[in-house]
């Protein structure tokens, strides 16, 4: 019997959120992650191509699922509003519940009514599921994971792989 392998990371698509110039970096984060917090603002600062993959482990960050929400509806206003709304989160890591994201989309400028009505809709849902899925077929088991030159890099030393990535 041959070995069994994981998928690859689906492919960069027109519908991703992507940000930035230089080598790409796919990368899979969970927005209710203390983890991925702290990598955040090192890995926002990278001179990549960054691709944000949705990855909410629910069963491990009970408001997972809300800011993923958040985030995408914020991306259904404006490709920006969903960046701000990212490094809103992070940046504010201690504040999730709902009102806290209500004052982060009103600070964005955002429509609120369409805000709340999107983040709570099932397109939103679908569309963070299905980067969650296809994280779960290319092998993703936990937060902070990238994708980058062919290579899977997981977990604490994400940001100094991706920043030599970013020199090279």
């Amino acid at each position: 019997m041959g070995e069994l392998t994981s998928a690859p990371a689906p492919p960069v698509g027109e519908d991703d959120h992507v940000r930035g110039s230089g080598p790409e970096a796919v990368v899979y984060l969970d927005l209710g992650c203390p983890h991925c917090a702290a990598s955040w603002p090192r890995l926002a600062r990278l001179d990549l191509r960054l691709c944000f993959r949705h990855f909410p482990l629910a069963g491990k960050h009970r408001r997972a699922a809300a800011l993923h929400g958040a985030a995408e509806a914020a991306g259904l206003q404006s490709e920006d509003a969903f960046w701000s709304m990212v490094d809103a989160i992070y940046a504010d890591h201690g504040h999730q519940d709902d009102p806290h994201l209500w004052e982060r989309a009103r600070a964005l400028g955002l429509e609120l009514d369409r805000f709340e009505r999107d983040r709570r809709s099932a397109a939103v849902a679908a569309r963070v599921r299905q980067d969650f899925e296809g994280g779960i077929r290319a092998g993703l088991v936990a937060t902070p994971t990238a994708f980058a030159a062919g290579e899977r890099i997981t977990g604490e030393g994400i940001q100094d792989s991706l920043a030599i990535l970013a020199r090279d």
